[in-house]
């Protein structure tokens, strides 16, 4: 399939498709091999969306492109030429998922960023062949994207490159991701876990659970309500099917899953709760993102990987890194932002929000503001990682998936995970809808 390519573009279009078809997972050393020889390659091209296209797939892969590949768009005086005049809408929607993959300190793309947007926003309601694509970009941009979600919408579109279905299909065979069952029990463990500090337990009861959860000794609960007894139970339990299912070379993966499960933080909160107290912002924000469950996920989702998982990978998963806070941060501000909307409950801890009105003494609509773009601080942490942490690629990718999956769950400030109605539609398409071909 990658022989048929004849040029670097269609080499770009291929790995393209793959990835928004959700299936480059079959192609990991092809793609590898391709956009490292691509890398090292000179390329010369005068059309943005192929200079977009081949900014976007590198910096994704960990590839370091810089920002001044795009001066030749420029004028003089440093401004962006109008693509608009030259009806390249395929430019610049490229141009506007590319420039999501920025880091920090990278002014020249935060300019070409808000520049691709206001032409995408100008146009919008006149689109025709990508409107959809568009619309889906100006809602959460292709790089922060999750790729089943958007190979959904994206299989209507792929009948432009129907000449790759026959070997496509040729190539794909189905396997078994034991890796996915961990993590999604983790994931159910951990949201009890939440709920029972947030919304059932006493404050007493919070600190009998946290001093259990430390000792992890299921001879030794005898003190625990009956209620908490049984879930504490539960979780030691389901701790140790998760060590049934590992080669015995992998059980000492547990270990660090244990470590992440860290329920001081649900303590504290619930701390805060009980006196009605309102921390400080960074003080909410040290505390809340370890509650939104950045770490345990990203040491989660190691557990059955494999190969990939070795120490390194989990030391860095543990170690609180900032790709790791970052992961934390999108899912707590995210929270924050649609529960402030919705209104919390009374037993709810104050959000990020409440925190920092409270702090800086600013009306809510300047809270959000700020609070989004702490969100896309976030993903720029975790743009920069992929550069700094290259040998864990495979790793950073599945961590940033979990940053992805919050931006459907809260997307336009909406609580998806509590109320699930607000997903029913996405997840309809993505498992009773059938998909027209």
């Amino acid at each position: 399939m990658f022989e048929a390519c004849t040029n670097v573009v269609e080499k770009m279009d291929l790995v393209d498709v793959l990835q928004r078809l959700g299936i480059d997972h079959h192609f990991e050393e092809q793609i590898a091999t391709t956009l490292c020889n691509i890398y090292k390659s000179e390329f010369n091209s005068s059309s943005l969306h192929e200079v977009a296209l081949r900014f976007r797939l590198l910096r994704q892969h960990g590839l370091w492109v810089p920002a001044d590949e795009f001066d030749k768009f420029k004028l003089e005086n440093g401004s962006f030429i109008d693509e608009t005049t030259n009806n390249d809408l395929k430019g610049l929607l490229s141009l506007f998922n590319a420039t999501n993959l920025l880091t920090h300190n990278e002014g020249t793309l935060e300019e070409a960023l808000v520049f691709a947007k206001q032409q995408l926003e100008s146009v919008q309601g006149s689109l025709s062949p990508r409107a959809n694509q568009v619309w889906r970009a100006l809602k959460i941009p292709l790089p922060r994207t999750l790729k089943r979600v958007e190979a959904v919408q994206y299989i209507q579109e792929y009948r432009l490159h129907q000449r790759w279905w026959k070997s496509l299909s040729k190539e794909i065979g189905l396997e078994y991701v034991r890796d996915r069952m961990i993590l999604v029990k983790l994931f159910m463990l951990t949201s009890l876990l939440d709920d029972t500090y947030d919304e059932h337990a006493t404050l007493e009861e919070s600190r009998q659970l946290t001093k259990a959860i430390e000792r992890w000794d299921e001879n030794d609960i005898s003190s625990l309500p009956g209620y908490i007894k049984k879930f504490f139970l539960k979780l030691i339990r389901n701790f140790k099917e998760f060590e049934d299912e590992l080669e015995p070379h992998e059980k000492h993966r547990i270990a660090y899953a244990r470590k992440a499960l860290i329920s001081k933080s649900y303590l504290q909160e619930a701390e805060w709760s009980y006196h009605d107290y309102i921390p400080s912002f960074n003080d909410h924000v040290n505390v809340s993102t370890i509650s939104a469950g950045g770490q345990v996920m990203c040491v989660g989702l190691l557990v059955g990987m494999g190969g990939v998982a070795t120490k390194e990978a989990f030391e860095w998963a543990i170690g609180s890194t900032d790709a790791v806070r970052a992961c934390g941060e999108v899912s707590r501000f995210m929270d924050d932002m649609a529960d402030f909307k919705r209104g919390r409950n009374k037993m709810d801890v104050a959000t990020s929000v409440e925190c920092y009105m409270n702090e800086h003494n600013v009306t809510s609509e300047v809270a959000l503001t700020k609070i989004g773009s702490f969100v896309d601080d976030a993903w720029k942490t975790l743009n920069q990682a992929l550069f700094e942490h290259r040998a864990l690629l495979p790793v950073l990718q599945r961590a940033r998936n979990f940053a992805m999956s919050m931006m459907i769950i809260f997307l336009d400030q909406k609580d998806g995970y509590t109320n699930s109605k607000v997903l029913e539609e996405t997840l309809k398409n993505q498992f009773v809808k059938h998909i027209p071909l």
